[in-house]
């Protein structure tokens, strides 16, 4: 069934407000009965491509250092943001997220788009895993076990995994995403042309998407047509 509506987006797996944007998009898509006619694709953005692969700090420290907050109020306001998450109905558990390097994420995003599985599946579960199950995302046995769960193969997953596969496509990704002056992440493009920055909410998420299926129905212009009435030279 051809798409009316094309979506791509960069985002993070360690990203909250990622999450929580896609949560709301995917529910604003879904209650327009547009859901088995839209495309989405996901683009690499790494909030810190340098983060290592083991981690190295709290997520209320962590959070208090990033933004000059005292521990009191970082823990404040990590917990607003898994009130929101929970809000979309997600069993958001931020406060003991274990932040790890994602590049190894999103590697295995590509290459389960190459191999022509659930890909949308696969993205959830990584969220899932770092936000809910609270899991390390640069470990080898969790990405691989998240793999398997879409039918991807324990050895191919491991030689990808153990070679340089998709790094070149997660990297043109973030290029891309230098060239279009995109500083933060979700962000998320609708047919070419309209863009939603951020986490927005859920109507306002409505709004630019008939926005955009007008101008869409606009540009196909009208014709000769037939009716109940008769017909029609327009």
């Amino acid at each position: 069934m051809a798409s009316i509506l094309k979506i791509i987006y960069w985002s993070d797996f360690a990203c909250p407000f990622c999450y929580i944007g896609e949560k709301r998009l995917e529910n604003a898509i879904k209650e327009l009965f547009l859901k088995d006619f839209t495309s989405i694709k996901m683009k690499a953005f790494e909030l810190n491509p340098y983060a290592s692969k083991k981690v190295e700090s709290i997520t209320d420290e962590r959070f208090a250092n990033k933004y000059g907050l005292s521990l009191s109020a970082a823990r404040a306001r990590i917990d607003s943001i898994s009130q929101l998450g929970r809000a979309e109905g997600i069993d958001f558990k931020y406060a003991d997220t274990l932040y790890t390097n994602t590049f190894d994420a999103h590697r295995l995003t590509k290459f389960a788009e190459k191999k022509g599985k659930d890909e949308r599946k696969l993205i959830h579960l990584l969220y899932d895993a770092y936000f809910t199950k609270n899991l390390k995302l640069a470990e080898r046995s969790v990405l691989i076990d998240i793999a398997k769960k879409v039918g991807l193969n324990e050895q191919e997953v491991n030689e990808m995994l153990n070679g340089e596969h998709f790094a070149n496509e997660v990297k043109q990704d973030e290029m891309e995403s230098l060239k279009m002056g995109i500083h933060g992440v979700p962000y998320f493009v609708i047919n070419d042309k309209y863009v939603i920055n951020g986490a927005q909410s859920k109507e306002n998420i409505k709004e630019i998407i008939n926005e955009a299926l007008n101008e869409q129905l606009e540009k196909k212009g009208s014709g000769m047509v037939c009716g109940v009435d008769g017909c029609n030279v327009k």
